[in-house]
């Protein structure tokens, strides 16, 4: 399920996003009022896409929307007014920020919508990858650190406690971190 966030302080247009995020299959919306707020929500859910309507509680800032874009995966849209779409899409585009100039067409923003759910996919993809080489670096650390231990303790070589490990993890049917990690609980 695709889940929106909108940071909006307008009414009338809060309701205009909602109702387009509902027709394009967005079921799941939590609208905020201010950037402090969305920075809670993004902290405490995790968000596919993030609309923001700027001016916000009266100001035209872009820092809040980049600080966001930084510390998260979701993709942003922001919707500017047109006098100020050059200046600040300049400013945005290298963090992944999808600007639409104010007053909306529908056209523009339904495709808009369709290269930030794109890009969100993308960006989906990157991070489940870092996250799994991050996993595997871990049990590489662990394995390494398991290693250390029998050189240390049983006297043997670099070599040798790569086989013992690998060997008794076969024998054991369990996976080389889950022998390194008894051997790691045996020693420590």
């Amino acid at each position: 399920m695709e889940r929106a966030l909108i940071v909006c302080d307008i009414e009338k247009t809060t309701a205009f996003y909602k109702s387009f995020l509902k027709e394009n299959g967005y079921i799941d919306m939590l609208t905020v009022e201010s950037i402090p707020a969305a920075k809670r929500a993004i902290t405490d859910y995790d968000f596919d896409i993030c609309f923001i309507n700027l001016p916000i509680a009266g100001s035209n800032s872009i820092d809040y929307v980049i600080d966001i874009a930084e510390k998260n995966v979701c993709q942003i849209l922001l919707f500017i007014k047109a006098d100020y779409y050059d200046e600040i899409t300049d400013k945005v585009a290298d963090y992944g920020i999808i600007t639409v100039s104010k007053p909306i067409n529908k056209q523009l923003l339904w495709q808009a919508l369709r290269h930030a759910m794109a890009a969100q996919r993308r960006i989906s993809m990157a991070h489940n990858q870092s996250v799994k080489l991050e996993k595997k670096l871990a049990e590489l650390k662990t394995i390494s650190r398991a290693k250390l231990l029998l050189i240390i303790n049983e006297n043997l070589s670099e070599e040798d406690a790569h086989k013992y490990i690998e060997k008794s993890a076969m024998d054991l049917r369990i996976s080389r971190y889950q022998m390194a990690m008894d051997i790691i609980k045996k020693y420590e």
